[in-house]
């Protein structure tokens, strides 16, 4: 079991084995389970991760339109989970080529290639804490007009009653961290 995978982070809430997930909701065409309820936690925006010898590297911003004929590769995509719909959506939207193939060796071997390359960048969210070398010069870049933002809602079984839970839904209010405004894009359906 991965918590990677929305359906088994669901039957882990609906089982107790733990009290609450992370997710983009709904997913495109799925409801939640009877029992499983979601609240729109924050909205992070999406950052462009570039090497110091990207065409990007010394902007400040780029606009989505201006990201089409680049590459930008996110090899740990696993297709049917929702950041692969939202990401699929993005590419879509605005005529993006994100590329999903590749090993998946993690993090720090996707930093290693993004750094040296001079045509690759990543996303990431803006709240995405990563650690590099100083030597790598990795560059972090707004996304702009629009902001694409990753829909996070908190998900939770209506039943639990634990006080550290109601805390964090408390933490997580609508509106709290909210990007939803005419200057952002989310899919559709989130």
């Amino acid at each position: 079991m991965t918590l990677f995978d929305a359906d088994a982070a669901i039957d882990a809430i609906r089982s107790g084995t733990i009290d609450a997930s992370f997710r983009a909701v709904p997913m495109p065409g799925r409801q939640l389970p009877d029992g499983i309820v979601a609240a729109r936690a924050f909205d992070e925006p999406v950052q462009l991760l570039t090497g110091p010898a990207h065409a990007f590297a010394g902007a400040r911003a780029v606009a989505p339109a201006e990201l089409v004929g680049h590459r930008i590769w996110m090899p740990g995509i696993v297709p049917g989970t929702e950041w692969a719909a939202y990401y699929g959506d993005l590419a879509a939207a605005f005529g993006l080529t994100i590329e999903v193939t590749g090993p998946d060796f993690g993090t720090e071997p996707l930093l290693d290639t993004i750094t040296d390359s001079r045509s690759l960048a990543t996303f990431v969210g803006e709240r995405t804490r990563l650690v590099w070398p100083a030597d790598h010069g990795l560059l972090r870049i707004a996304v702009r007009n629009p902001t694409p933002v990753y829909p996070h809602s908190l998900v939770w079984h209506r039943d639990n009653l634990h006080p550290a839970l109601a805390a964090l839904r408390d933490h997580f209010c609508p509106g709290r961290f909210d990007h939803g405004d005419a200057g952002t894009w989310t899919p559709a359906w989130a």
